[in-house]
């Protein structure tokens, strides 16, 4: 080691272990090998609603991920189903159900920063600040949001009270679950000091406050929002659909969901897709390669 070098040396009780992670995850990726593998799809429509099957059983045997190694594996499959004709072999349809997130903490705040709204980590914390410091809404400044450093899932019942009302006054009865939805966090460690990161009141909507905001702080409020909004909303219900496509010697499957409202109206449209249907079949294939021990 330089004995002057530019950097500090010394690492406290937190960088070293954070240190430690980036090595052995360097490691994990230096050790990985790129192994090259193939896909074939089918694409088709029925009426004006397109759709895309990808290839899962060939002469019986279903595909793992890597069965199509190469190119010529690829073009020797597409010379077996070429001019074959595309049928639907079977539909399969279950009802589900999926219940809201939990309010934001943290992290899961920065997660989804990133993923819906492009944001970083630093980027957005600093408009958490300001947006939890306050803004001049037209009435003076207000503090648009509740403390943004926390782990806890929990809101408090003057809250949780005011979202329920705004449920029931704006949506239809089926969307207010009967009771009060609660959250536990998963890790053990979580201090909860404070509670999730909410609006400081659930009738400042994001478009009542928008000709205020910066471009930041409207997208971020208005993902807080809705997140906050939604924790205590009833389970969304839907259909998914597994379409069976027989061509040939080879069996695709498509697979979809159909969202329903909650007066049990479907909001897609279903096609009249059954069993036997003929449809018009276009094979395409994607060659992908995929990093592996």
């Amino acid at each position: 080691m330089e004995e002057n070098p530019p950097w500090p040396v010394g690492l406290s009780r937190v960088q070293s272990p954070a240190l430690r992670l980036i090595c052995e995850r360097e490691n994990e990726i230096r050790a990985f090998v790129e192994q090259e593998y193939w896909s074939v799809h089918l694409d088709s429509h029925k009426g004006r609603t397109k759709f895309s099957a990808k290839l899962h059983t060939l002469a019986g045997k279903k595909l793992e991920q890597f069965d199509i190694p190469n190119e010529a594996e690829q073009a020797n499959i597409l010379t077996r189903l070429a001019e074959q004709p595309a049928v639907v072999a079977a539909i399969e349809k279950k009802k589900k159900s999926r219940s809201p997130a939990a309010p934001f903490t943290t992290s899961t705040l920065q997660q989804e920063a990133v993923r819906k709204l492009g944001m970083t980590t630093d980027r957005t914390m600093r408009t958490a600040q300001q947006l939890y410091e306050g803004v001049d809404i037209g009435q003076g400044t207000v503090g648009l949001i509740t403390y943004m450093r926390t782990d806890a899932v929990v809101l408090a019942n003057e809250a949780i009270e005011e979202i329920r009302g705004y449920i029931s006054e704006k949506f239809e009865p089926a969307c207010l679950p009967k009771a009060p939805v609660s959250y536990k966090n998963k890790s053990k460690n979580a201090q909860e000091a404070h509670e999730a990161i909410r609006p400081t009141s659930i009738l400042r909507t994001p478009e009542a406050v928008k000709p205020f905001l910066t471009s930041d702080q409207f997208k971020l409020y208005d993902m807080i929002w809705k997140r906050t909004l939604a924790c205590q909303m009833a389970p969304a219900k839907f259909d998914t659909t597994s379409v069976d496509i027989s061509v040939g010697e080879a069996m695709f499957r498509a697979s979809g969901r159909y969202w329903y409202l909650l007066t049990s109206s479907p909001c897609t449209k279903k096609t009249s897709m059954t069993p036997k249907t003929k449809i018009t079949p276009n094979c395409r294939c994607w060659k992908k390669a995929m990093r592996c021990r």
